[in-house]
Protein backbone atom coordinates (compact mmCIF):
# COMPACT_ATOMS: atom_id res chain seq x y z
CA UNK A 1 0.00 0.00 0.00
CA UNK A 2 1.22 3.15 -1.16
CA UNK A 3 2.07 5.77 1.90
CA UNK A 4 -0.87 8.00 -0.07
CA UNK A 5 -3.64 5.68 0.27
CA UNK A 6 -5.72 6.32 3.25
CA UNK A 7 -7.43 3.29 4.33
CA UNK A 8 -9.54 3.36 7.73
CA UNK A 9 -8.89 0.05 9.71
CA UNK A 10 -11.56 -1.29 9.93
CA UNK A 11 -11.74 -1.09 6.20
CA UNK A 12 -8.24 -2.99 6.06
CA UNK A 13 -9.14 -5.70 8.11
CA UNK A 14 -12.43 -6.18 6.05
CA UNK A 15 -9.81 -6.24 2.98
CA UNK A 16 -7.58 -8.99 4.59
CA UNK A 17 -11.59 -10.99 5.33
CA UNK A 18 -11.93 -10.99 1.66
CA UNK A 19 -8.88 -11.69 0.37
CA UNK A 20 -8.76 -14.98 2.86
CA UNK A 21 -12.19 -15.95 1.84
CA UNK A 22 -11.24 -15.87 -2.10
CA UNK A 23 -8.79 -18.13 -1.16
CA UNK A 24 -10.13 -20.90 0.50
CA UNK A 25 -12.65 -20.94 -2.44
CA UNK A 26 -9.30 -20.93 -4.71
CA UNK A 27 -8.62 -24.22 -2.54
CA UNK A 28 -11.94 -26.06 -2.42
CA UNK A 29 -11.32 -25.63 -6.25
CA UNK A 30 -7.67 -26.97 -6.27
CA UNK A 31 -7.16 -30.50 -7.27
CA UNK A 32 -3.27 -30.50 -7.66
CA UNK A 33 -1.50 -31.28 -4.59
CA UNK A 34 1.05 -28.48 -5.72
CA UNK A 35 -1.46 -25.87 -5.88
CA UNK A 36 -3.29 -27.09 -2.32
CA UNK A 37 -0.19 -26.58 -0.59
CA UNK A 38 0.75 -22.95 -2.60
CA UNK A 39 -2.89 -21.94 -1.68
CA UNK A 40 -2.27 -23.03 2.11
CA UNK A 41 0.58 -21.36 2.51
CA UNK A 42 -0.62 -17.46 1.34
CA UNK A 43 -3.46 -18.27 3.50
CA UNK A 44 -1.39 -19.09 6.46
CA UNK A 45 0.72 -16.03 5.83
CA UNK A 46 -2.42 -14.07 5.04
CA UNK A 47 -4.32 -15.07 8.03
CA UNK A 48 -0.56 -14.94 10.71
CA UNK A 49 -0.20 -11.30 9.65
CA UNK A 50 -4.22 -10.78 10.15
CA UNK A 51 -4.00 -12.13 13.23
CA UNK A 52 -1.20 -10.40 14.61
CA UNK A 53 -1.99 -6.66 13.39
CA UNK A 54 -5.35 -7.61 15.31
CA UNK A 55 -3.66 -8.78 18.32
CA UNK A 56 -1.06 -6.72 18.66
CA UNK A 57 -2.88 -3.06 17.69
CA UNK A 58 -6.56 -3.04 16.59
CA UNK A 59 -7.87 -5.39 19.93
CA UNK A 60 -5.88 -3.39 22.39
CA UNK A 61 -6.90 -0.15 21.14
CA UNK A 62 -10.49 -0.95 21.91
CA UNK A 63 -9.70 -2.65 24.98
CA UNK A 64 -12.55 -1.23 27.30
CA UNK A 65 -14.05 1.12 24.56
CA UNK A 66 -16.06 -1.73 23.51
CA UNK A 67 -17.69 -5.29 25.23
CA UNK A 68 -14.95 -7.05 26.66
CA UNK A 69 -16.30 -10.57 26.17
CA UNK A 70 -16.02 -10.07 22.05
CA UNK A 71 -12.76 -9.37 22.61
CA UNK A 72 -12.08 -12.16 24.26
CA UNK A 73 -13.81 -14.22 22.10
CA UNK A 74 -11.66 -12.61 19.44
CA UNK A 75 -8.25 -13.71 20.77
CA UNK A 76 -9.42 -17.32 21.66
CA UNK A 77 -10.49 -18.04 17.82
CA UNK A 78 -7.45 -17.35 16.55
CA UNK A 79 -6.29 -19.31 18.97
CA UNK A 80 -8.34 -21.96 17.72
CA UNK A 81 -7.18 -21.12 14.31
CA UNK A 82 -3.29 -20.83 15.37
CA UNK A 83 -3.22 -24.52 16.12
CA UNK A 84 -5.12 -25.90 12.91
CA UNK A 85 -2.45 -23.14 11.19
CA UNK A 86 0.67 -24.62 12.73
CA UNK A 87 -0.60 -28.05 11.41
CA UNK A 88 -0.97 -27.05 8.53
CA UNK A 89 2.13 -25.57 8.14
CA UNK A 90 3.89 -28.65 9.70
CA UNK A 91 1.96 -30.65 6.74
CA UNK A 92 1.64 -31.56 3.42
CA UNK A 93 -1.79 -32.19 1.09
CA UNK A 94 -0.68 -36.13 1.32
CA UNK A 95 -0.99 -36.32 5.44
CA UNK A 96 -4.47 -37.56 6.68
CA UNK A 97 -6.98 -34.90 7.67
CA UNK A 98 -5.16 -32.23 5.60
CA UNK A 99 -8.01 -31.21 3.47
CA UNK A 100 -10.86 -31.38 6.49
CA UNK A 101 -8.16 -28.67 8.81
CA UNK A 102 -8.09 -26.32 5.64
CA UNK A 103 -11.92 -26.61 5.45
CA UNK A 104 -12.01 -26.26 9.48
CA UNK A 105 -10.15 -23.46 9.79
CA UNK A 106 -12.30 -21.90 6.78
CA UNK A 107 -15.32 -22.50 8.97
CA UNK A 108 -13.52 -21.16 12.02
CA UNK A 109 -12.73 -18.03 10.15
CA UNK A 110 -15.90 -17.29 8.22
CA UNK A 111 -17.51 -17.85 12.01
CA UNK A 112 -14.60 -14.72 13.40
CA UNK A 113 -15.78 -12.58 10.54
CA UNK A 114 -19.07 -12.90 10.73
CA UNK A 115 -18.58 -11.84 14.68
CA UNK A 116 -16.55 -9.05 13.68
CA UNK A 117 -18.89 -7.96 10.69
CA UNK A 118 -22.19 -8.54 12.01
CA UNK A 119 -24.48 -5.43 11.90
CA UNK A 120 -24.78 -3.03 14.84
CA UNK A 121 -23.70 -5.66 16.97
CA UNK A 122 -20.50 -6.76 15.84
CA UNK A 123 -17.42 -5.64 17.29
CA UNK A 124 -16.23 -3.68 14.02
CA UNK A 125 -19.94 -1.41 14.39
CA UNK A 126 -19.25 -1.27 18.06
CA UNK A 127 -15.46 0.52 17.14
CA UNK A 128 -16.87 2.69 14.93
CA UNK A 129 -19.04 3.98 17.70
CA UNK A 130 -16.17 5.42 19.56
CA UNK A 131 -13.81 8.05 19.61
CA UNK A 132 -10.70 5.85 18.19
CA UNK A 133 -9.39 7.68 14.87
CA UNK A 134 -9.62 4.80 12.69
CA UNK A 135 -8.03 6.50 9.91
CA UNK A 136 -4.64 6.82 12.23
CA UNK A 137 -4.71 3.18 13.12
CA UNK A 138 -5.21 1.73 9.86
CA UNK A 139 -2.01 3.90 9.12
CA UNK A 140 -0.46 2.26 12.40
CA UNK A 141 -2.16 -1.27 11.43
CA UNK A 142 -0.46 -0.76 7.47
CA UNK A 143 2.68 -0.08 8.58
CA UNK A 144 2.67 -3.13 10.85
CA UNK A 145 1.09 -5.12 8.39
CA UNK A 146 3.87 -4.41 5.56
CA UNK A 147 6.62 -5.01 8.35
CA UNK A 148 5.20 -8.39 8.92
CA UNK A 149 5.23 -8.76 5.10
CA UNK A 150 8.83 -8.29 4.58
CA UNK A 151 9.87 -10.48 8.07
CA UNK A 152 8.08 -13.42 6.50
CA UNK A 153 9.59 -12.48 2.96
CA UNK A 154 12.61 -12.82 4.52
CA UNK A 155 12.80 -15.39 7.55
CA UNK A 156 9.41 -17.39 6.58
CA UNK A 157 6.08 -17.82 8.80
CA UNK A 158 7.00 -17.48 12.52
CA UNK A 159 5.59 -20.12 14.70
CA UNK A 160 2.09 -18.96 15.95
CA UNK A 161 2.10 -17.90 19.43
CA UNK A 162 -1.29 -18.32 21.03
CA UNK A 163 -2.45 -15.79 23.81
CA UNK A 164 -5.53 -17.01 25.32
CA UNK A 165 -4.34 -20.96 25.20
CA UNK A 166 -1.58 -22.72 27.33
CA UNK A 167 -0.90 -25.67 25.36
CA UNK A 168 -2.34 -28.23 27.43
CA UNK A 169 -0.90 -31.43 26.98
CA UNK A 170 -3.34 -33.67 24.48
CA UNK A 171 -2.76 -37.33 23.79
CA UNK A 172 -2.18 -38.22 20.03
CA UNK A 173 -4.46 -40.90 19.63
CA UNK A 174 -5.37 -42.84 15.99
CA UNK A 175 -8.69 -42.17 14.66
CA UNK A 176 -11.31 -44.44 15.62
CA UNK A 177 -12.46 -46.49 12.47
CA UNK A 178 -16.15 -46.22 11.35
CA UNK A 179 -17.98 -49.32 12.26
CA UNK A 180 -18.64 -52.02 9.43
CA UNK A 181 -22.07 -51.16 7.94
Amino acid sequence: MAKTDKIDAIKLLKQDHREVEDLFEQFEKATSKDRKAKLVEKICTELTIHTLIEEEIFYPTFRGKIEGDMLDEGYVEHDGAKVLIAELMAGTPDDPFYDAKVSVLSEEIEHHVKEEERPSEGMFAQCRRTDVDLDALGEKMAARKEELQAQIKASGLPTPETRSMKGAELVYGKPVDAPAA
